[in-house]
């Protein structure tokens, strides 16, 4: 059933952002119908814009062909028309544990975009801090708002169950991104859009074979124990390096930047004979990145990597010093959820949310120029939408 009410115009559609035009993340999220606050999200966004030019050979390397932007088409253009009848102005939320962390700002620009090609809204809410009852709050006010379709990152296993249960039953859709609830909590969220951890943390170890061989030592440093997405990272790889009988020993760091990249230090220095360092949370790459190149770690025959694609975890696998991050793609972790609720409105419910893995994408030195040597909405660098490229061979793996 299609939930009509009053609001916007049903006939009125955004227009999508053209290319080479600034906006705001969120240009198209709904502004007048919530009770929702209005957030400065981009202040913190320059450690992720900042683009580091590099010297001379590492320059060419990085400045290739692929990494460039461009206005040319290759094929000519038609006309393109909405296949839909019309529809109402369809309103979701958006609901993040961490809303103003420069990580979602990919995020957030792929749920405008999908916003302005579907003529939808959403509001951004929940909590800069972590914090759950500031969530809970968010999801109350978007019951009260009425709006068509939420998604949210579950990062308690049981806080949103029956917030979600209370959606579902007055048929609104509730999926999850970037965060779910492990099977067996009771939450009925209908999907879940992000990263599938186990598989990312199995694909990090795969790349690390290349460094690790049988009976070699292997270090996990773990931010916070209890996070449901660092455990699936960590068994997923510790579930590779056991096939080649590589002894994987996980380390607490704790999530205090300074503390991080301490005891990395300590640890790697009464352990020397490690073959391979990783980090299973985003935020400890930058603390390994840091610690990596202080000790110069690859001259000493010991590789690292890391998750998530930070300013110094991009500049660390430049210069070498990480051989290698991965990038959950967080642009589609906002994109996909809008695009999801809408066709689950817009078909009246027979077409049901689905689960969307955003992958494990290999950042390494060969491609990490496409990252650092432009600036573009896809990886949140800028607001600036670009066309770009693509590469013209894809590497497999």
């Amino acid at each position: 059933m299609i939930r009509r009410r009053v609001g916007p115009d049903p006939s009125a559609t955004p227009a999508p952002s053209s290319p080479g035009t600034d906006r705001t993340p969120g240009d198209n999220i709904a502004r007048s119908t919530a009770r929702v606050p209005r957030r400065r999200f981009l202040r913190d966004a320059g450690a992720v814009a900042a683009a580091t030019p590099f010297m001379g050979a590492l320059l060419e390397v990085l400045a290739g062909p692929d990494a460039s932007a461009s206005t040319r088409h290759r094929y000519p253009k038609f006309p393109t028309q909405n296949p839909w009848p019309k529809y109402p102005a369809y309103r979701f939320a958006l609901i993040c544990h961490r809303s103003e962390d420069p990580f979602f700002v990919p995020c957030r620009l792929g749920a405008s975009d999908a916003s302005a090609l579907l003529g939808t809204s959403f509001t951004w809410n929940g909590s800069a801090s972590g914090s759950v009852t500031e969530m809970v709050d968010a999801f109350e006010e978007a019951l009260d708002n009425e709006v068509d379709g939420i998604g949210l990152c579950v990062v308690d296993p049981k806080a949103f169950n029956s917030l979600t249960d209370q959606a579902l039953a007055r048929g609104i859709p509730v999926v999850a991104f970037n965060a779910e609830a492990a099977p067996g909590s009771g939450n009925n969220a209908l999907s879940y859009i992000g990263q599938d951890h186990f598989a990312a943390g199995a694909a990090l170890a795969e790349r690390a074979l290349k460094h690790v061989g049988k009976g070699q030592s292997v270090a996990a440093m773990v931010g916070a124990p209890s996070s449901r997405t660092e455990q699936s990272r960590l068994n997923g790889a510790a579930s590779v390096f056991e096939t080649v009988g590589a002894h994987m020993a996980r380390v607490t760091i704790g999530t205090d930047p300074q503390q991080a990249a301490s005891r990395i230090e300590d640890w790697y220095m009464a352990h020397r004979d490690v073959r391979f360092i990783f980090t299973s949370s985003g935020h400890s790459g930058a603390a390994l990145a840091k610690t990596a190149e202080k000790l110069a770690w690859t001259s000493q025959g010991a590789q690292a990597a890391a998750f998530d694609i930070s300013q110094p975890v991009l500049t660390a696998v430049s210069r070498g010093a990480l051989a290698f991050t991965i990038d959950e793609q967080a642009y589609l972790q906002g994109f996909v959820p809008i695009f999801e609720l809408f066709i689950y409105n817009i078909s009246g419910g027979l077409i049901l949310p689905f689960d969307a893995d955003t992958g494990h994408k290999y950042v390494t030195r060969e491609n990490v120029g496409g990252y650092l040597l432009r600036r573009d909405t896809w990886e949140g660098s800028s607001t600036t939408a670009v066309v770009l490229t693509p590469p013209r061979k894809i590497q497999p793996g």
